[in-house]
């Protein structure tokens, strides 16, 4: 059993392809905390996050014969979470209205500090932002894709990218100086 644990990424895909069990809980046992906590930054709650966890190591699998290895396997798997998240999302978007640029009040919000937050806190508080905002915030800021890729991936324009960006920053900046204060003083009483 613990040897399934020492086998490189190549072996563990040969074994997925020959569809070993033990391979593929192999497989998923070393790469799913880091997709859970990719799948949570676009998810709006943690079961949320669970099921496009599931749903995208459902398409690993499948997928696994098609692997290249252009890529290191952890960027491959990622990249199938990070779709699997926005095509379970794709769908909450259409349904809610996104700000164009042309309407949205853009000003850059200064900079904070997160060196007194820790990984729970900071991605509950990117779950709390709007749909479109956590998705673009997301592509943007965290996986490093431009606003013309975005525009073109979500199918809205780059000018509403840039405005929902902008709007979830400010959202953020908010909500880690609320915490920042409250943590100073304590929870405010009701």
């Amino acid at each position: 059993m613990a040897e399934r644990f020492m086998l490189n990424d190549q072996e563990l895909i040969k074994g997925c392809v020959q569809g070993k069990r033990a391979s593929q809980e192999a497989l998923y046992s070393r790469y799913c905390r880091k997709m859970m906590v990719i799948c949570q930054r676009y998810a709006k709650s943690t079961l949320e996050a669970e099921d496009i966890l599931q749903e995208g190591f459902i398409k690993v699998f499948a997928a696994i014969k098609s692997f290249r290895g252009e890529a290191r396997l952890d960027t491959w798997i990622t990249r199938i979470m990070i779709n699997t998240a926005l095509n379970y999302q794709r769908q909450k978007l259409y349904l809610l209205p996104m700000v164009d640029v042309a309407d949205a009040n853009l000003h850059e919000p200064e900079e904070v500090s997160l060196s007194q937050f820790n990984l729970n806190e900071l991605i509950a508080m990117v779950q709390s932002l709007p749909d479109g905002a956590r998705v673009v915030f997301n592509l943007f800021a965290i996986e490093g894709y431009n606003h013309k890729e975005i525009a073109a991936m979500l199918e809205i324009s780059e000018g509403t990218s840039k405005s929902q960006y902008s709007r979830a920053k400010a959202l953020l900046k908010m909500k880690l100086e609320n915490k920042k204060v409250y943590g100073k003083f304590g929870e405010a009483k009701i």
